[in-house]
């Protein structure tokens, strides 16, 4: 089967998810698109450019929080919400970005960790705004005046369609949409720039790539891709709270680019959907699973068991796969038809002078 076959069984077993899955795969597979929108953004900043960050939880609860205080507060329509919520992520990571243009590795790393410290004091104090530790209640998305929600009722095809069908189709084109653009990105000449900066700055400095400049582009840019994470996540979620946006968020973004591939849009999805969903999957069989306890019940939780597990994934791939679960079927799609190769040549009748 070629690659482009896969994709398009992908694509098409996508499109027509909502028709059989139950209420928690559609909204499991919501999160995992959300993580893979922030994933995208996180994989252009570490995996392509060089840049750590451990503050990238703050940007999607700076696009998930305006998006609640614009549409509600300030009574803009959802869609322009939205988009201004992301804008605002952006000038966020633009704020920063004097910072991340100056500084790079482990000390960037270090630095945006006050990102996620300052984040955590507003959203739990600042109670007007936030709604403090009880978070607030996120308004649907509404688009040309199609409701992203349960009511008004909709049916398709004899299946209801409720707010989790109508946001799995938001959520795949958001996702296209944001894999596009960065791949468009990666592939072009910025793409060249960050990866020589990422390989070695110094030559990337004698070319003439104006490396801090970069750095703080591509820091902004991963700002927003949180952003619209963030966005997507409250839609999910129905309600955006504190401590969802806290360090282990920040942690799991890198497990997903690390895991899926470092510097590949491909590799951030396959990360994010590997991260994303063993939790989930965790909890719902957590009781049919040796040494997982269900959640509040004592010993490990299926939230710490995901952690331990793909943080045991984290080590394997560091060491043996480099190239992460992406590189990993790469290799195989290499390997195979030169397996088949070599079993036909074996199987193959030896010529009639060797007989």
């Amino acid at each position: 089967m070629t690659l482009g076959a896969v994709w398009g069984a992908v694509v098409v077993a996508a499109v027509v998810a909502p028709f059989y899955l139950e209420g928690f795969w559609l909204q499991t597979g919501l999160f995992a698109m959300s993580a893979a929108v922030g994933a995208i953004g996180i994989n252009l900043l570490t995996g392509a450019t060089g840049q750590l960050s451990l503050g990238h939880a703050f940007f999607l609860a700076v696009g998930a929080y305006a998006y609640v205080y614009l549409s509600t507060d300030v009574g803009l329509p959802t869609p322009l919400a939205a988009v201004v919520a992301v804008l605002l992520a952006g000038a966020a990571g633009g704020a920063f970005s004097p910072i991340a243009g100056r500084l790079k590795g482990a000390y960037l790393g270090i630095a945006t960790l006050a990102l996620i410290f300052g984040g955590q004091h507003v959203l739990f104090n600042a109670e007007p705004l936030t709604g403090g530790y009880n978070g607030r209640a996120v308004p649907p998305m509404e688009l040309f005046g199609f409701v992203f929600a349960d009511s008004p009722g909709l049916v398709l095809l004899n299946v209801p369609f409720g707010a989790l069908e109508r946001l799995w189709f938001l959520g795949l084109v958001v996702l296209a949409g944001a894999a596009a653009f960065a791949r468009g990105v990666l592939r072009g000449r910025p793409g060249l720039a960050m990866n020589t900066i990422r390989d070695h700055e110094i030559a990337a400095g004698v070319m003439g790539v104006p490396v801090a400049r970069y750095r703080a582009g591509v820091f902004v840019l991963s700002s927003m891709y949180g952003g619209l994470a963030g966005v997507l996540v409250a839609l999910v979620f129905q309600r955006a709270v504190p401590d969802y946006f806290g360090f282990l968020l920040s942690l799991d973004y890198l497990a997903m680019i690390v895991i899926g591939g470092l510097g590949s849009v491909a590799g951030a999805v396959i990360g994010a959907v590997f991260v994303s969903l063993l939790p989930q999957l965790l909890t719902r069989y957590s009781d049919a699973l040796p040494l997982v306890a269900e959640p509040g019940s004592g010993g490990v939780s299926p939230a710490e068991a995901a952690r331990i597990l793909y943080g045991a994934a984290v080590v394997t791939l560091v060491l043996f796969l480099p190239g992460g679960l992406l590189g990993l079927a790469t290799r195989l799609r290499r390997v195979i038809p030169r397996i088949k190769e070599l079993r036909w040549l074996n199987s193959a009748p030896a010529p009639a002078s060797r007989r």
